[in-house]
């Protein structure tokens, strides 16, 4: 949503970031290849939902991306529906959904995290295009200029709990 982040500020008298009035959205929904970081989403002003869902299944089918292809998902009421899940096996896609409560196990969260603190945190954009444009070529950006980042970001490297200690309270 459109509004003020604020960063780390130090001064004497309060400073109020100015934000619009209403509410404004920009929703984007991506998908993240693990191995070479390629981004491809799907954005609206409206609301995600189910034909968002169908919409970036099928540019990801139009990526011609290597065969098996693997979807993870978390466990949004529009993904389950028979529509996804219907084009999905058409599209020869596999829905694979988290648990829930498990952010953790999703790379593309962490891209998220990384977007809004790179694009958004401690910026004051003057209108609700400077935002959506600010967030557009960050993304776009992903591969050239933040490449680096990503390869560091987004590897594969997930705590397990094989061999530590059970602690209880």
């Amino acid at each position: 949503m459109y509004g003020p982040f604020l960063g780390f500020l130090w001064c004497l008298v309060r400073l109020f970031v100015p934000a619009p009035s209403g509410r404004k959205r920009y929703n984007v929904l991506a998908a993240l290849d693990a191995v070479t970081h390629q981004v491809i989403r799907v954005a609206n002003h409206a609301y995600i939902n189910a034909e968002s869902v169908c919409q970036l299944l099928r540019q990801i089918a139009a990526a011609g991306l290597a065969r098996p292809i693997t979807l993870v998902l978390d466990n949004a009421r529009y993904q389950h529906c028979q529509v996804v899940q219907a084009l999905a096996r058409s599209l020869r896609i596999e829905l694979l959904f988290l648990p829930s409560y498990s952010p953790n196990l999703n790379l593309i969260e962490r891209l998220w995290k990384f977007v809004k603190k790179e694009c958004l945190a401690s910026r004051l954009l003057a209108n609700y295009e400077e935002f959506t444009a600010a967030i557009d070529t960050c993304l776009t950006n992903l591969s050239t200029k933040y490449k680096d980042q990503m390869d560091s970001l987004l590897a594969l490297n997930f705590q397990t709990f094989d061999d530590e200690p059970i602690v209880t309270a």
